[in-house]
């Protein structure tokens, strides 16, 4: 009796899962990358709603993430704020780490990644080369009244995300060349944006975006230091000064995602626990007096020429 049950309540789930899909279609037949989408879940995927919340995800990226700043966040209580860190994370790269995942040119598994993304989720995971790569309009810039420009800075990565962006968002979305996302990475550089490599359970569990993230839009930086949800992995590196050249001109501390640059009677000081190597610090130095250094405390890179 019980058994049947389970079937009943399964088939019901499947049924709502394909008629959500059909809805978010507008009532035609799939397109071609919510049908591989969904072979790639399987039938457990549907049964766990694993497969609907990527669907929902990748069709309403705007809306989900709105509704994570605006209504998620500012309610989460110390036990949820662990709960949702360990299944939508990010993990910060410099810029060279962010080039090399771009211009990967052969498969590379990665190892150790306990250590490199420290969540229970992306424990097995390939990195494709060459990468197939999309250009995305960023949800966290268009959840603001007066974002950053430009907005389409996110780079989704690899199959089936890509097709699935291209198909169901043509006019928000466009391929990229590696000449093209290396292009992109500088320019968002050059603006005093910051790197990140981003991972989500419901997205197989896998790293799937390369976002490129401004203090005043991200939406993962403002879960970290508004309301300390740990969303952010720090880079594996941390930033040092040279104080026979630092000018003590202030650049840093306002360019600081993190805010773990200051200004006091001696100089700059950096906060230690603050730093995550995102290395826009040293970017915004006219005195080139920053620069990115190891430090074990802060984990292993995600440095995929160490990995091969």
């Amino acid at each position: 009796m019980f058994g049947t049950a389970l079937m009943i309540v399964g088939g019901v789930i499947v049924v709502a899962v394909v008629a959500f899909w059909l809805i978010g279609e507008r009532g035609s037949i799939m397109l071609p990358a919510t049908w591989k989408s969904m072979k790639a879940y399987g039938i457990k995927g549907q049964l766990n709603l694993q497969g609907l919340h990527a669907y929902i995800y990748g069709r309403w990226t705007k809306q989900y993430v709105k509704f994570l700043i605006n209504d998620v966040f500012p309610r989460l209580k110390s036990q949820g704020k662990k709960w949702l860190a360990d299944r939508y994370h990010g993990k910060v790269l410099t810029q060279e780490q962010a080039r090399e995942i771009i211009t990967l040119n052969r498969d590379i598994p990665l190892r150790d990644l306990e250590q490199i993304i420290p969540y229970p989720i992306a424990r097995d995971l390939v990195l494709h080369g060459p990468p197939d790569i999309v250009a995305y309009e960023c949800a966290c810039r268009h959840a603001r009244s007066n974002p950053c420009q430009p907005t389409r800075v996110c780079m989704v990565i690899g199959q089936p995300f890509t097709d699935f962006i291209l198909q169901h968002q043509p006019t928000k979305s466009n391929r990229l060349t590696q000449a093209e996302a290396l292009e992109l990475l500088h320019a968002e550089q050059s603006r005093g944006h910051m790197h990140s490599a981003w991972f989500k359970d419901a997205l197989y569990g896998r790293f799937y975006a390369i976002c490129n993230c401004c203090k005043c839009c991200c939406g993962g930086i403002e879960a970290m230091m508004k309301y300390g949800i740990p969303t952010l992995a720090p880079s594996g590196y941390i930033a040092q000064v040279d104080r026979s050249l630092c000018t003590a001109c202030g650049s840093c501390v306002q360019a600081c995602p993190f805010q773990a640059v200051s200004m006091n009677e001696d100089g700059i000081a950096l906060d230690w626990q603050k730093c995550m190597g995102c290395g826009v610090c040293v970017e915004s130095c006219p005195a080139q007096a920053r620069s990115l250094v190891r430090d074990e405390g802060k984990g292993l890179p995600l440095d995929v020429r160490l990995m091969a």
